[in-house]
């Protein structure tokens, strides 16, 4: 949380937690987010992972994490043995800019995808540093040649001392329709506003389709901004 000053959970919340996942079966995917996991000891982050491996109702578990980025020596080898696990393991990389891959960097990520874990990437959109679709088109593609599919690129959350990093949903929009004329859709990640108050995540990217007329053919828009009837 934003601002929270609370430390990881105790061992009794842990307990809890874990009770809470096993005892209700509504629950197909368990998000481990932070703060950052990959700061837990590799017995704590095992622990964890092996018990909602063994919970039958579990089919998968997603990991977010910026640790192999700002600190790709902790991904040693008892780190990644972790992650071997009968379910799948998706684990969503925090990586901003291109710059940011370092030699290092790209090894920790190849230790982790080498575990069998499935790699994913976010990315902010953050004014100065990443507001253009040049440098989000080569962020993008590097990813994806080191297995590593593009999966979200968030709006700025609302947060206290960020609004100099802010954007207009119109600039993102934009540069998403750029990055459609670009990049195949393996390399699109899904533009997403998180809604404040705990509402979730929606998509925000640009509309292709006009609203149906009268005689059933809608205008679809390509990326260069050209209209075409579809006659539906």
């Amino acid at each position: 949380m934003v601002g929270s000053k609370g430390d990881a959970l105790t061992s009794d919340e842990l307990e809890r937690a874990m009770d809470y996942v096993s005892g209700n079966s509504a629950i197909w995917e368990v998000i481990l987010t932070g703060g950052d996991p990959l700061v837990l000891s590799n017995r704590r982050l095992k622990g964890i992972l092996d018990r909602l491996a063994r919970i039958e109702h579990v089919g998968v578990v997603r990991v977010h994490t910026r640790v192999p980025i700002v600190n790709p020596q902790r991904i040693d080898q008892e780190c990644t043995e972790a992650f071997v696990q009968p379910i799948p393991i998706y684990l969503a990389v925090h990586v901003n800019h291109a710059q940011e891959l370092t030699t290092d960097a790209i090894a920790s990520l190849g230790r982790l995808s080498a575990s069998g874990a499935v790699l994913l990437s976010q990315t902010v959109l953050l004014r100065g540093v990443n507001d253009d679709a040049a440098v989000l088109e080569t962020l993008f593609r590097q990813l994806v040649r080191l297995k590593i599919r593009p999966y979200y690129l968030h709006h700025p959350d609302l947060a206290p001392g960020t609004s100099h990093f802010r954007v207009s949903i119109e600039t993102g929009q934009e540069i998403m329709r750029a990055l459609r004329g670009r990049l195949s859709g393996l390399c699109q990640p899904t533009y997403v506003l998180d809604i404040p108050g705990g509402f979730g995540k929606v998509p925000i990217g640009p509309n292709y389709v006009a609203e149906k007329p009268a005689d059933g053919t809608r205008q679809v828009v390509d990326y260069r901004g050209n209209r075409h009837n579809y006659p539906e």
